[in-house]
């Protein structure tokens, strides 16, 4: 076995692979013992079938299926002993191995083209700025804020007589363009209309000060101009409305009205659990902290994005990219070139922050304990409860379902992606210059346009 590397240049090289009969022999004997063994052929005991009939019959495939082993071994003993690093996987020059005989030969040579890992120097110093965007909390955050827990926690209560805001729930029938009922026409007995979502204003009017069994007629295509809307309300299918007259009419059932829940102890108990929150100042308080909160997650998420872009910036290195389009190419095999070419920017840009990520945990030594991958699944849960209003979760219960998501690898994987992401980030800040910079959320809105 000989293995030789010819350096095309900084990028590329080719990687030469020489194997000898003797390298795979003993191997392909003892495989073919091996099939002896467990053959099963008619007219011979199990064991007894010849040597000669067993390489006749498995010899080529067994061959072939050692020397590609060897071959792969040995590539992957050599990446190490060399302490070689590459892009994406050696490609085989299909040209010469097209040549390769084996029934004829018995030594080979392999040849592989390698995209070489770029050497790459950091090159950020507190010359380079970067601004933290300081969310300024208003008194509109806080009042909206407000108004969505008590929206949140309200509820539906009965009315007598419609107003703009109800929603009704009644029978709905077509009618011929004499206001006449259609027989067997696209009736419903039940459906609901928001009476403040109806499209038209004169039509919206006819729904408001009436009482129950009051039926109106309208044009429920142009009170409803949108087909998915009138398709919900009929309960048919959007391919279904094209063909539909506007004429129907509405007989109420039910009038439903939304009421905000009050501010008081018995909303501070359903959002936090009892006793945690007792008066209005301390409830306003709380909501002024998660809006803190979720401000920092905002300016956090800005200050990453501005670092890792200028970390790009000033990081300029170049990669072996007709190789990379090849070796994509061959292990994407429903793509095209023409999809390669187009979507290599991207591709491009994220394999760059990936080698400069890599090599600044490599340099900085960075890991990831098993504590920290259950404190970050831990933050994920809560905040996946507190989307649903569950604030009042215990913390042996956040941490119980933080361990089962742990136990799936796909989520394992992405939170430990996370937690190096933000490690790296951290880092790299070390190595600029902060400015701190007070800001309106309709500015900090505006620097995402």
């Amino acid at each position: 076995m000989n293995i030789n590397r010819e350096n095309i240049d900084d990028l590329n090289a080719v990687l030469t692979v020489k194997i000898e009969k003797a390298d795979y022999e003993v191997n392909v004997d003892n495989v073919l013992k091996d099939y002896r063994k467990k053959a099963n052929i008619k007219g011979f005991r199990p064991g007894m079938v010849p040597m000669g009939m067993i390489k006749k019959m498995y010899y080529r495939a067994v061959q072939v299926e050692e020397i590609n082993k060897i071959v792969s071994e040995n590539i992957q003993k050599y990446f190490t002993d060399e302490k070689l690093e590459i892009l994406g996987d050696p490609l085989p020059k299909t040209d010469e191995q097209d040549k390769m005989d084996f029934n004829t030969q018995e030594d080979f040579t392999f040849s592989f083209e390698l995209g070489l890992t770029p050497t790459i120097e950091l090159k950020l110093s507190k010359k380079n700025k970067v601004t933290c965007y300081e969310i300024i909390i208003d008194e509109k955050m806080k009042n909206d804020s407000l108004e969505n827990y008590a929206r949140r926690y309200g509820e539906l209560r009965k009315a007598d007589i419609t107003e703009e805001k109800d929603v009704i729930k009644g029978k709905i029938e077509a009618l011929d363009e004499n206001g006449n009922l259609i027989p067997d026409g696209h009736s419903v007995e039940e459906t609901s209309i928001g009476i403040d979502i109806i499209k038209d204003k004169m039509i919206q009017e006819l729904f408001i000060g009436k009482s129950l069994n009051d039926s109106i007629d309208f044009d429920l295509k142009k009170a409803f101009p949108n087909d998915t809307e009138i398709a919900g309300i009929l309960h048919k299918k959007k391919e279904e409305i094209a063909e539909l007259g506007g004429n129907f009419r509405f007989t109420i059932s039910d009038i439903s009205r939304f009421y905000p829940a009050e501010i008081g102890k018995e909303l501070f108990d359903r959002i936090y659990g009892e006793g945690v929150v007792n008066t209005t100042e301390e409830f306003i308080k709380k909501v002024e902290d998660e809006i803190t909160l979720n401000l920092k997650r905002e300016s956090d998420f800005k200050l990453r994005m501005d670092i890792k872009a200028l970390t790009l910036e000033k990081t300029d290195f170049l990669l072996p990219e007709e190789f990379l389009k090849r070796w994509l190419l061959k292990v994407n095999e429903n793509t095209t070139q023409d999809q390669i070419d187009t979507e290599f920017d991207n591709f491009r840009k994220d394999l760059r922050w990936q080698l400069i990520r890599n090599k600044v945990a490599r340099d900085n030594e960075v890991k990831i304990t098993e504590e920290e991958l259950l404190q970050e699944a831990a933050l994920v849960t809560r905040y996946q409860f507190q989307q649903y209003g569950l604030f009042y979760a215990t913390d042996e219960q956040i941490n119980n379902y933080a361990k089962e998501t742990l136990k799936r690898e796909e989520d394992a994987k992405k939170i430990a992606e996370k937690i190096l992401e933000e490690k790296i980030l951290l880092l790299l800040q070390e190595l600029v210059k902060i400015e701190n910079k007070s800001v309106t959320v309709e500015e900090f809105n505006k620097l995402f346009e």
